[in-house]
């Protein structure tokens, strides 16, 4: 995700800016702001990581390069990084706060990257923030009136007192046309402006009239904290719209990114790794009220993967930290199936994911006037593993008392389980699913073998492949192949043209294989001057999460040499890589020769053992550049 908002920001602003703002931020002084940094030898700098809970410290600052990782929780970057990470901050906020602090005057360009200009997006946001902060006070003031009293008698019926309809800058749209419109006006906002921002519509005479009417409203803030737009509750029965009436699509507003609640529940999200998603605003408010302040909600469309993709910026949610993702619904066939919907999803989450459903059918805000703030902590407390309620209410829908109605469960079922991304849970799913199902334990796996394996389920499965053998990460092979990827990123001058010499064929491991072609993309070692610009390039090339993460753990791991290195090491080290690989190469050829018949398959033999005899003299030079070790 960080990849994609640098990618977008770099149409915006100019990518020369992006690079200066990197080279002249200190990374020490900005995170010596919220880490205490000492001493961890080699120039590096090292400190309790702030992103999860250690007893000793594994979070480490490069000033050298500028970057920073943590080894403990896998979390990682520049200083533009830490800020997003630390402050919840967009890409182009940490930009521009770093910008300001270095006392840099920042250059906007068209999308096509024309011209550079002084961006006008930027001013257009403000005065569409600035439109709907002065909307808020204005709607705000209009709930004490008369006129909004069903709005304030909503209110109190669901358990929220003035203290609450405060808190939640909870307002009124008066039974007006255009009033709002008329008040926005006189504050020196335009016709255009108001339209951009949703608050205000063309009538069917051409005039400007009110978006919202003889409505409850909720402000919609973003993680800044910026109201962004509105939601609005119908209250008469005369009123012919719908029951919710959103802000519709603006430059500031996009509903499939946007979720209520998360200017207040940001940092405990980040604090405790866990996040509760309800389904209203009210459910939000009872949420918070009743002491779960982790909880948010989508704004008038169903949660997707952007909703996704914010959360686990605030999650952190990595395969060092796994959060933890709680859902809930409501207990009829809609909440069932969203339930079910929410499963798919699951495995866009690295952390684990929940359902809570009350008993009764009653979402928080209900739990919360009938039963008190504790049932609904309790309701949350309660949560069980999503795939557990996913399974559970598919196989209800078949008659297990039949024998078709058991294979037709199973076969729905094993789908499921197949999606469990915790393979090592797996198996243990399969026991429990035939359980379930009072089926014996074969046929149950056989099925989900065969749909882990995108086959029918039930149908045949053949035998597993194998392939070549990965080296693990500790193996020699490994290990020299990570020396020279820490060479290519920290030392890209020295390691230079007799890095990007090696190709990714060379190295054996899936991740550095990934991580150098992505070095490859971003321009070749050859080109690059180092620090912290040069690893974010090689970061945002790489399509893979390992390999992201990695970028950011080689990048502060010191070389495994005794002083600096030299154009010696990097020779010896590039040589005993390509080494560890043509051996491997050689005993393969090997294999292959003795399974041809010389007779029979004359030419394709003396083909290989020329090829053989070439791959040989290859080690032996090898053999001898690489003399002296690692």
């Amino acid at each position: 995700m960080y990849a994609e908002e640098v990618a977008e920001m770099a149409g915006r602003i100019r990518d020369e800016d992006i690079a200066l703002v990197r080279e002249r931020t200190s990374i020490a002084e900005v995170i010596s702001d919220t880490v205490t940094l000492k001493s961890a030898g080699g120039g590096n700098l090292k400190g309790l990581c702030p992103f999860h809970d250690e007893k000793s410290p594994s979070f480490n600052v490069s000033p050298a390069r500028n970057v920073w990782y943590c080894f403990g929780c896998g979390a990682g970057g520049d200083a533009i990084k830490f800020l997003m990470d630390a402050e919840h901050l967009s890409f182009i906020e940490s930009v521009e706060r770093l910008a300001a602090r270095a006392g840099i005057q920042l250059r906007y360009v068209e999308d096509d990257r024309s011209a550079p200009r002084t961006r006008p997006q930027q001013g257009q946001r403000q005065r569409l923030v600035a439109a709907h902060a002065a909307a808020v006070e204005f709607y705000r003031a209009q709930l004490s009136t008369a006129g909004a009293r069903p709005a304030r008698e909503f209110l109190a019926q669901r358990g929220f007192d003035r203290a609450a309809a405060e808190r939640y800058g909870c307002g009124f749209a008066p039974d007006a046309w255009d009033l709002l419109t008329k008040h926005l006006r006189q504050q020196g906002f335009t016709h255009d402006e108001l339209v951009t921002a949703g608050l205000s519509r063309p009538s069917r005479s051409g005039s400007l009239i009110d978006r919202f009417r003889r409505r409850l409203l909720w402000p919609i803030r973003d993680l800044t904290g910026d109201v962004i737009g509105f939601g609005a509750r119908k209250l008469f029965d005369d009123d012919d719209g719908p029951k919710y009436l959103n802000t519709p699509e603006t430059p500031i507003y996009k509903k499939s990114h946007v979720l209520y609640g998360i200017d207040q529940a940001k940092r405990e999200i980040a604090k405790q790794g866990k996040v509760v998603v309800v389904e209203g605003y009210t459910d939000v408010m009872a949420c918070h009220l009743a002491g779960v302040p982790t909880a948010v909600a989508t704004c008038g469309t169903a949660f997707g993967a952007d909703h996704i993709g914010v959360l686990r910026r605030l999650l952190l949610d990595t395969d060092a930290v796994a959060g933890e993702i709680i859902f809930t619904f409501d207990g009829d066939a809609a909440g069932q199936k969203a339930a079910l919907r929410a499963f798919e999803d699951d495995q866009r989450f690295v952390g684990r994911t929940f359902i809570a459903v009350s008993p009764d059918s009653m979402d928080p805000c209900e739990l919360r006037l009938a039963k008190g703030d504790l049932a609904v902590r309790d309701l949350v407390a309660r949560r069980e593993p999503l795939v557990d309620f996913a399974l559970r209410h598919m196989i209800n829908r078949y008659d297990l008392d039949t024998v078709d109605g058991r294979v037709e469960a199973m076969r729905r079922a094993a789908p499921l389980v197949a999606k469990i991304k915790d393979r090592e849970k797996r198996p243990e799913y399969v026991r429990k699913l035939a359980g379930d199902l009072g089926m014996e334990i074969e046929p149950v796996q056989r099925a989900v073998l065969a749909a882990a394996a995108g086959q029918p389920a039930g149908g045949a499965t053949g035998p597993a492949r194998s392939g070549p053998v990965t080296p693990t990460l500790d193996s020699p092979q490994s290990m020299v192949e990570r020396e020279a990827l820490k060479l290519a990123l920290q030392e890209p001058v020295l390691a230079g043209p007799m890095f990007d010499a090696v190709e990714a064929g060379e190295y054996r491991h899936p991740v550095h294989q990934v991580l150098r072609a992505a070095v490859a993309a971003a321009g070749g070692v050859a080109t690059a001057t180092g620090g912290a610009v040069w690893i974010e390039q090689v970061r945002d090339a790489c399509d893979d999460l390992a390999a992201q993460a990695l970028v950011g753990e080689l990048a502060v791991e010191p070389l495994r040499i005794d002083g600096e290195p030299d154009p010696r090491y990097v020779s010896i080290t590039m040589a005993r890589l390509q080494w560890g690989s043509v051996t491997g190469r050689i005993k393969d050829l090997k294999s292959k020769i003795q399974r041809i018949n010389p007779v029979s398959n004359k030419d394709e033999y003396f083909a290989l053992f020329g090829e053989l005899l070439s791959l040989e003299q290859h080690a032996r030079a090898l053999r001898e550049q690489a003399a002296g070790g690692l």
